[in-house]
């Protein structure tokens, strides 16, 4: 099971927890740092760890990242025509059919559907994150709320993947 972690600053401590089946996403709207973004590239390429950078895929692209995440609120296709390697993948969220839909149509090769377990205005729960997950062909990644008390029912659903950011958090060991 793929693990995305979705960080806005570069911390080794952090970073050097994860195993290796765990892809980062820098998502830093606030504070768009470049020198920091080449840090990290740098630290994840000597670790062998994919590094895809959120609502930038030209400089995604630039920079020679393995891809770009486009958020839900994203709703460009000025991308399609961008040139892209064939191992450069774009992933993208979506919290309802509508959602998904545009997300096909921006050409992304997996879909993030939130949120599964945090109770939010996009709050989805368990079987309308099943039901919803069927309506694509894409790959899907569940998204919003999981924790080490709820990870096993993430079984229950067909997704490849989950993300987060407070999973990769929270405290190892007792």
């Amino acid at each position: 099971m793929t693990k995305y972690y979705f960080i806005n600053k570069f911390d080794t401590n952090l970073i050097n927890q994860q195993d290796k089946k765990t892809v980062f996403i820098y998502r830093n709207y606030l504070n768009f740092n470049l020198e920091e973004i080449l840090k990290l590239k740098q630290f994840c390429k000597k670790k062998r760890y994919k590094l895809f950078l959120a609502n930038n895929i030209k400089l995604s692209l630039k920079l020679n990242l393995n891809g770009a995440y486009i958020p839900s609120f994203n709703r460009d296709t000025i991308h399609l025509s961008y040139s892209k390697p064939k191992d450069f993948l774009i992933i993208g969220s979506a919290h309802n059919l509508k959602d998904i839909k545009i997300k096909e149509i921006q050409g992304v090769n997996t879909i993030f559907l939130s949120s599964i377990f945090k109770t939010n205005k996009n709050f989805l729960g368990l079987n309308r994150f099943k039901l919803i997950s069927k309506l694509t062909r894409k790959e899907i990644i569940a998204l919003g709320g999981i924790s080490k008390k709820n990870f096993k029912q993430l079984n229950l659903t067909k997704a490849s993947g989950f993300a987060g950011i407070s999973f990769f958090e929270q405290k190892k060991g007792p």
